[in-house]
């Protein structure tokens, strides 16, 4: 069994007693802008057979849970092995969802469509979250006729039991991009994501077998390993192009693994002082070079480890990143488990919940986290998802902007008046015009301020709600008190319009 957290009352306790210096991150204005999200994954095979309306049930324990607790973005695995949690145009059913690839769902509905529905509905992004080349993993069930393996097998090779899209060919990464594109046509999704699995993840004396696509496709390059990281800059630089072109309001974020490049193997390519997997060299993922281009509008790489990790140490990460990889907003890839298993070294009472989160909110480039994952959070683990909300996620955050997408605010919300109804005392407003759909308002923020007192958009701790509703429910009590609600709207990449003020006694 692992050991567990202590319990939240004594990390609050022992945090009030360090203070300021363990707890500096909670003086001040708590940060309004930050991005906190968590993945939901499937191919772990959690929801196979699942019937629709206890996947339902769960889901919808997630998404309650994750707005409580104070996310605002959530990564939902749509595509774990060239197949679909929705209604694809080229890809079969999963096999993670009904139990054979190619079933539809009985009765029939459709996760993904649901899961933007229902995150919408609660004020959270969702960001489709794709395996771009793995076509199936080493568990064993049949492929489904049109998976594109039984359409194309010349464009795929096998490594250690698993199946995969070969890199090297042209037409996979013209294909990916028209899955992507499927995706964004029919859902209103707010991203496309995609983890660390690019080429195999190696095996020592097991050779990736692409020998015939490098002879008919390594346009002069005579290093293969060029060659490898070559092919996958495409396929960014394409996904990047094509989302643009689709949908330019669509944000687009990679998770990698967490270690760029080891600094004992020396060489031109910056390195960490670390000692494990390598994105360059292993996986053939060059992530910086994708960031300072600007294909990729996040990146997120994967800390799962711990603080004073021999191999991997979360420290000395978290600030190798921030240094390196800040031409785009830094979100950082957080463990729950390897979080509350482990001590803090500088404080052995608590676990690194902490520590790590001061780390996060003291670096200048880091602009939020991404929980690993869902189920655990969901499920409060070792007290995991309270501790972070009491200490860190109090009040909700808007998303770290995006002034390199599009920087134009939208309107003024219109027509803010509170009204008696009958459910009680609602604040109703009416959403700004708009001639374009970059500029179109898709929530609001609701601030409330006392009688007299300065409003300051920056005091996230005065936002009571993000909201895609038009309207707010105010908590009425005997209407002796005077205070000030404000509304902004938010367009798509959660700019922020001017606010519109209204007095009410309360």
């Amino acid at each position: 069994m692992r050991r567990t957290s202590i319990s939240f009352c004594l990390i609050v306790f022992i945090c009030s007693m360090l203070w300021p210096v363990t707890c500096r991150a909670q003086t001040g204005v708590p940060p309004k802008r930050e991005f906190r999200g968590a993945w939901i994954q499937t191919v772990n095979g959690f929801f196979k057979g699942m019937p629709r309306d206890q996947m339902q049930a769960t889901l919808t324990r997630y998404l309650d849970a994750f707005k409580r607790y104070g996310l605002n973005t959530v990564m939902f695995q749509v595509r774990c092995e060239a197949d679909a949690f929705y209604k694809s145009s080229y890809e079969p059913w999963s096999y993670y969802l009904t139990g054979q690839q190619g079933v539809a769902p009985n009765p029939m509905w459709d996760p993904l469509e649901w899961m933007v529905e229902q995150c919408h509905a609660r004020g959270l992004e969702i960001h489709a979250w794709i395996n771009p080349y793995r076509a199936k993993t080493a568990a064993q069930h049949d492929m489904a006729a049109n998976h594109p393996y039984n359409m194309w097998p010349d464009r795929f090779f096998q490594y250690r039991g698993q199946l995969l899209f070969d890199p090297g060919e042209p037409g996979n990464r013209e294909y990916i991009c028209r899955v992507v594109a499927d995706i964004m046509r029919k859902y209103d999704v707010d991203g496309i994501h995609m983890d660390d699995y690019f080429y195999p993840y190696p095996a020592a004396g097991v050779d990736i077998p692409d020998d015939k696509s490098f002879a008919k496709y390594n346009n002069g390059m005579t290093d293969r390993g060029d060659w490898r990281r070559y092919n996958v800059n495409e396929l960014i630089r394409q996904l990047h192009d094509t989302i643009r072109t689709v949908k330019p309001w669509v944000k687009f974020g990679v998770s990698p693994f967490g270690i760029y490049h080891n600094a004992r193997r020396g060489g031109n390519v910056p390195g960490s002082n670390t000692n494990g997997l390598e994105n360059y060299e292993d996986l053939y993922a060059d992530v910086l070079y994708w960031v300072n281009k600007g294909w990729v509008d996040y990146s997120m790489p994967q800390l799962y480890w711990q603080i004073g990790h021999p191999v991997a140490d979360y420290e000395t990460l978290i600030r190798w990143w921030d240094k390196y990889a800040s031409n785009r907003p830094l979100i950082i890839g957080e463990s729950v488990e390897n979080t509350i298993k482990y001590a803090d070294p500088s404080n052995p009472q608590v676990n690194q919940l902490i520590a790590k989160m001061n780390l996060e909110r003291s670096l200048p480039n880091v602009s939020g986290s991404c929980i690993w994952y869902g189920d655990v959070f969901a499920n409060n683990k070792g007290n995991y998802a309270e501790a972070i909300h009491q200490l860190y996620f109090k009040y909700p955050a808007l998303a770290p902007l995006m002034p390199f997408i599009d920087d134009d605010a939208p309107k003024k919300v219109r027509k803010l008046k509170a009204v008696w109804t009958s459910d009680g005392y609602i604040l109703f407003w009416t959403a700004p015009k708009a001639k374009k759909e970059m500029d179109r308002a898709v929530k609001y923020v609701v601030y409330r301020f006392d009688k007299g007192e300065k409003v300051n958009l920056d005091d996230a701790s005065r936002i009571v709600t993000v909201t895609s509703d038009n309207f707010y429910k105010l908590p009425y009590d005997d209407g002796d008190e005077k205070c000030v609600y404000v509304v902004t709207a938010l367009d798509r990449l959660q700019n922020e319009s001017k606010a519109k003020k209204k007095t009410v006694k309360l």
